[in-house]
Order: structure tokens, then C-alpha cells, then sequence
């Protein structure tokens, strides 16, 4: 293929440059007499702020805890807190201390700091209390609230599937403010959460539930429980059922932009539908070692581990710490997995940004034992580092458990990827010992834990690429299996339109030979000794597009340059393009969609195109389907997935 898949990993969030240090105070904000928090900004970079609030103690006596609250806008929000916990209901953040420093002395003080993501132009917080009084110091809190919300009423079980609860009810009032609520399954609670609804998920199908929630304020108070409702989920036919796998790619960088965090997997319905998913990517060191880094373009241990999720965008409605020694992403997964038991991550390695070194990493067999070894240790095993950029995140065995495997993705062994990557006729021979020793480290390490480790790769489609650098029979027995690139065929580096992701070449494509194809790459590996089992078709959850494009034979095969994309010139993601106006033209022979907007033209794949693509992969005997990637999508091409894979 002319260029495969393109990945952006835009590091912005984690990347400070500062700008404006001089400080900002605020005017004092209060307290039940004589208690005050002040309020300053210390920097800001243009997309975040880091601020603080002193909290200083001018009554008469000690106080034992405290609790701050203030309102954000909505175009903020909180990416870390230190020296406190924080939850968010709407646009109202609530601030309580740690163990260690809820007792300020007479006179005494304690600070807490954050950082804050923004959008548009920065507004400081607004409507302050310490302890249920003016921020000011003044008071006006008529003493610590003692009083609890009332109770939640009118709790209704909604939507139902085989494996997912969604409930609703009606807010609770409060003399101060409702700052969330608990969720009880069967008398155990299951979630915090900052809004009068939750989706529980990961259930048992043909199983009664029993649902109560409390609500509770900054203060800590907590109403009784609300009337109790039951919900049974249906027999089956919901959640992902079937013999194939549906593996998806989880961005490390779309928690920024893109605002796709691993609780949008669970809201989507995607981790009901997968089977796995791949987390994409990690880069090699110079070192030629696995490592963790946060710098734009070299690493993301900020998102990786270290990012504090509130309760909002959490997978379980509860507000990271920073104490805590996991946080990020992982910290997510690792609770998305509890919610789906069956629910396997793999951490994936390269990509088309991180490729550059996998040759020299792969040509010997020391430096395949050092980096496979290094890799084990950092993602299976869990070591993560601590202390980067001075966070305390990381330590032994704190990301033990999330990770169920590897999957390589070198692009491409022994042929042109990324500009600058290393390039070696020896790749071909030395992909296939890489994998092994992955396969021999992975099985000895499971081993000692009684657990099959998975070892997936991605693959071209390109039959050149292959037989450049793919020794297909010993590639696929260190496999357990492996994604096929079943997209970027055409792409608007060529003037010329044409499908990104065909099943089958069309009679008329003008592309020169070999016309590339799903059903060629498919057949080339089966062609060379791929077991079909091992074979996973991969879609795409974008389509590429021209501009100036003439309306003849409805934009397609016409002259075009890269049309205008959210976040690439030539891309655009499903749940953008599905909403577009213009003509769609739907080829089921031949397993394409087009869409053609009056100057624009866009080829991707649709819930028709999947269903042609899933009857292919039945009736091939494939192993299943991959998409690339999560975050381009809505829950409909996933759910079209797992329905098309039953």
C-alpha cells in the first residue's frame, strides 16, 4: 500500500508549557467564622491552569476536618488534585481532606493544588465554601450541616439487556447542595456516581437484581436509601455471545481531544461487545527497553497512569486520589475489567509512530531477550516507575493484572513505514524470533502464575509487505493470533478516489495491480499457511475523503485532493460522517460504502458494510474481527459487529 494507517499521539494535557506565572489571588473566600480559603492561579499554558486554595484557620478553635467547594464552568475540568480527594456533581467540585491533614491548629494552614484542562478562555472558580460557610472567612454558614438530603424517589429501572441494568430517578434536594449519590446492588454498594442515573453493567444474564440508591452532600451527610427496585435481565441474545473474537484499539491520546476515557467503552456498549481490546501504544527506548516517559511524540506515562479521572468520567463513579498508586487509564481498564469479567486487555507496542527501533530491538537475540524481558516486566508483571515529572504514581507490581497479553505492531518488518524508521533485510527472520521469545518469556512467566498470556500482532495487507517481512507458518504458531490491516488501501495521499477498505476490488478500480483488497490479503495468508482461526479481519471506524471532487460516476475514481478533517486533513470518524448529508452509494457485492456531499467524497464503512464483512468472515471460517479504532465510534459499528459475529 501507498502509507498505512496514520496514528496522532497528542500529548497536549501532559506536556506543560507555561505561561503567565505571575500569580493570581483571589479575593479570600470563608468559612463558619473565622475559617478561610484563598484562592491562586500560579500558571497557566493556554489549555490548563495549575491553582491553589490556602486554607487557613482563624477561629478559636481546631478544626478536625474540612470540606472546600466551588464551581468550575463547564469547559473545565479537573485533570489532578493533591492534598485532598475531590468528586464532581455538574460543575460543582467538592474538595475533602486527607487523613493527614484534616486538623489545622490556630493560625495553622493547609494548601491544596490542581491542575485544570480548559477549553476557550480560563474563568476562575466561583461560589467557595469551607466547611459550609463563605470562603471569605466571614462565616454566614450558621455552623457544620448537619442535615442530610432527602431521599431519592421515583427510582425506575429502564433499559434492560442480558447483561446491563439502567436505572434512573429524581433528584434529591438539600439545604446546601446534593454533591452525588451511591448505587446498592442486592445490598452492596456498586458505584458513586454524580447524577440521578447509572447503567449497571457485566451482569448476569437471566438474573434478578435489587436496586436502592442514597444520596449525600458535601458534608458528608447521607439520606436513607430510596425505595428498593427489582430488574431481571432477559435470557440471552444481549452482551457478546458467539465463537469469534472482536478485538477493538483503545487510543492512549483520545482522553484529550477526542474526550473518549474508558468509561465512554462501557457507555457505549462497546465492552459488552468485545471480546478484547488492544491499548494502543507504548514506544521503545534508545535503550532499546519498554519504558514510561511523558513527552509529546516519545511517551504518555501522564495517561498511562498518572492523570486523576473524577467521578464523572470515571468507569465506576469514583474520583481518583492522588495517593493512589495507579490512576490514568490503566487505573480505568483495570476497573472496567472488573465490571466485565470476561473482558481481556492487551497493551500494544509500535504503531505507526513508535515502529522506528523495533529492528534493532529484533537483531539479536540479547536484545530480544533484554527488550521482551523489560516489556514483561513494566506491563505483565506491573513495575511501572514512579516519580516522573514528580508524580508518586508507579511502584512494584501496581499494574499487576490488566494487562492479559502483548500485541506487536511493527510497521513494517522489512519494509518503508514511519520516515525514519529502521530498516533491515534480516527483519523478515527476525520478526519471527521476536515473537517467539515473546511467546517463550510469556509462557514461562504464566508459568508461575497459572495463566495463558496472549501474544497478538498486527499484520499488512500489502501481499509485498508480506513477503518482504512475514515468515506467515512461524509467525502464526508463536501467535495466538493475529489482525489483518483491512483498510488504508486508497487514501488521499493519491489524487485519484477510491475505497479505503474493499472486501473484493470492483471490476472498474483503476488502481495498477495488485488491486488491494480484504480478499486479497486474507487469501495471501492463507495462501502461505495461515490457519483461518487465526485470522482477524480488521474494520475501520473511519473513512478517508477528497475535496474537489466532480460529481461524475458520483465522486468515485475522480480527481481530489485531502478533504478537510476534524484531526487530519483526508480522515474523519463514523460518528461524524454517519450524520453528513449527500448521496450514499452501498455496493454489497463488493463490500463498499461511498459518500458524496456535492464536492466532497468519503469511502468507509457503515452497519451494511460490517454485515457484509461479518458474513465474509463466517463463511472464510475466520478467527474474527478488529476495528480501529474505539473512540470513532458511537456503539454502532460495535454493536454491528458483535451482532454480524454470533
Amino acid at each position: 500500500m501507498s502509507r498505512p494507517r496514520a496514528r496522532l499521539a497528542a500529548i497536549a494535557s501532559a506536556v506543560l508549557v507555561t505561561a503567565g506565572l505571575a500569580l493570581v489571588p483571589g479575593s479570600p473566600a470563608a468559612a463558619a467564622a473565622g475559617l478561610s480559603a484563598t484562592y491562586t492561579k500560579s500558571s497557566d499554558w493556554g489549555t490548563g491552569f495549575e491553582a491553589t486554595y490556602k486554607i487557613t484557620n482563624a477561629s478559636a478553635a481546631a478544626t478536625t476536618n474540612w470540606t472546600l467547594v466551588f464551581t468550575l464552568p463547564t469547559t473545565e475540568q479537573i485533570s489532578s488534585l493533591w492534598e485532598g480527594t475531590f468528586t464532581r456533581s455538574g460543575t460543582t467540585v467538592t474538595v475533602r481532606n486527607q487523613s493527614w491533614n484534616g486538623a489545622i491548629a490556630v493560625g495553622g494552614s493547609v494548601t491544596v493544588g490542581f491542575d485544570v484542562a480548559y477549553t476557550g478562555s480560563y474563568v476562575a472558580p466561583s461560589g467557595c465554601l469551607i466547611n459550609n460557610g463563605a470562603c471569605d472567612g466571614s462565616g454566614g454558614g450558621g455552623g457544620p450541616d448537619t442535615q442530610a438530603p432527602s431521599v431519592p424517589a421515583g427510582l425506575t429501572a429502564g433499559a434492560v439487556t442480558a447483561s446491563s441494568v439502567s436505572l434512573s430517578w429524581s433528584a434529591s434536594t438539600d439545604n446546601v447542595g446534593v454533591t452525588g449519590y451511591t448505587v446498592f446492588r442486592n445490598g452492596t454498594q456498586v458505584a458513586t456516581v454524580g447524577s440521578a442515573g447509572f447503567t449497571d453493567s457485566g451482569l448476569a444474564a437471566s438474573t434478578t437484581f435489587t436496586y436502592r440508591v442514597a444520596a449525600r452532600d458535601a458534608a458528608g451527610n447521607t439520606s436513607a436509601q430510596s425505595t428498593q427496585v427489582s430488574a431481571t435481565t432477559l435470557a440471552g441474545g444481549g452482551g457478546n455471545t458467539g465463537p469469534f473474537k472482536k478485538v477493538g484499539y483503545f487510543a492512549q491520546w483520545s482522553i484529550y481531544g477526542r474526550a473518549f476515557n474508558p468509561k465512554n467503552v462501557e457507555t457505549t456498549g462497546q465492552a459488552d461487545a468485545l471480546t478484547h481490546i488492544n491499548y494502543a501504544f507504548e514506544n521503545i527506548g534508545a535503550d532499546g527497553r519498554c519504558f514510561e516517559r511523558t513527552a509529546a511524540g516519545v511517551g504518555d506515562a501522564f495517561a498511562d497512569y498518572q492523570k486523576s479521572f473524577d467521578a464523572a468520567t470515571s468507569v465506576d463513579g469514583v474520583a481518583d486520589t492522588f495517593s493512589q498508586p495507579l490512576r490514568g487509564n490503566f487505573n480505568q481498564f483495570k476497573k472496567l475489567k472488573a465490571r466485565h469479567p470476561n473482558l481481556k486487555v492487551l497493551l500494544s507496542l509500535g504503531g505507526w509512530t513508535y515502529s522506528k527501533t523495533f529492528s534493532d530491538v529484533a537483531l539479536t537475540a540479547a536484545s530480544r531477550q533484554a527488550f521482551v524481558s523489560s516489556c514483561i516486566d513494566l506491563f505483565i508483571k506491573g513495575n511501572l516507575p514512579t516519580g516522573i515529572d514528580g508524580d508518586p504514581a508507579g511502584g512494584p507490581g501496581s499494574a499487576a493484572g490488566i494487562f492479559d497479553g502483548i500485541d506487536i505492531d511493527w510497521e513494517w518488518p522489512g519494509s518503508d513505514g514511519n520516515v525514519g524508521n529502521v530498516i533491515r533485510p534480516a527483519d523478515k527472520q527476525n520478526f519471527t524470533l521476536l515473537l517467539q521469545e515473546f511467546r517463550r518469556q510469556l509462557d514461562a512467566y504464566g508459568s508461575t502464575t497459572g495463566k495463558h498470556y496472549l501474544l497478538s500482532a498486527f499484520l499488512p495487507a500489502d501481499p509485498a509487505k508480506i513477503a518482504a517481512g512475514i515468515e506467515v507458518g512461524p509467525v502464526f504458531n508463536a501467535l495466538d493470533w493475529a489482525t489483518i490491516q483491512g483498510y488504508d488501501f486508497h487514501g488521499a495521499w493519491e489524487p485519484t478516489t477510491n475505497h479505503q477498505g474493499q472486501l473484493f476490488a470492483p471490476a472498474a478500480d483503476p488502481a495498477p495491480a495488485p488491486k488491494f483488497s480484504v480478499d486479497l490479503a486474507i487469501g495471501t495468508y492463507r495462501g502461505q499457511g495461515a490457519a483461518a482461526a487465526k485470522l482477524l479481519l480488521g474494520i475501520p471506524f473511519y473513512g478517508r475523503g477528497w475535496t474537489n471532487v466532480p460529481a461524475t460516476n458520483g465522486g468515485l475514481y475522480q480527481p481530489g485532493s485531502a478533504a478537510p478533517g476534524t484531526f487530519e486533513a483526508g480522515i474523519e470518524d463514523y460518528k461524524k460522517l454517519k450524520v453528513l448529508a449527500g448521496t450514499r452509494t452501498f455496493d454489497n457485492t463488493n463490500g463498499t460504502l461511498t459518500l458524496y456531499t456535492g464536492s466532497t467524497f468519503w469511502s468507509y464503512d457503515d452497519e451494511r458494510v460490517i454485515a457484509r464483512k461479518a458474513a465474509y468472515i463466517k463463511s472464510q471460517n475466520l478467527g474474527g474481527a478488529m476495528v480501529w479504532e474505539l473512540d470513532g465510534d458511537d456503539g454502532t459499528l460495535t454493536a454491528a459487529v458483535n451482532a454480524g459475529l454470533r
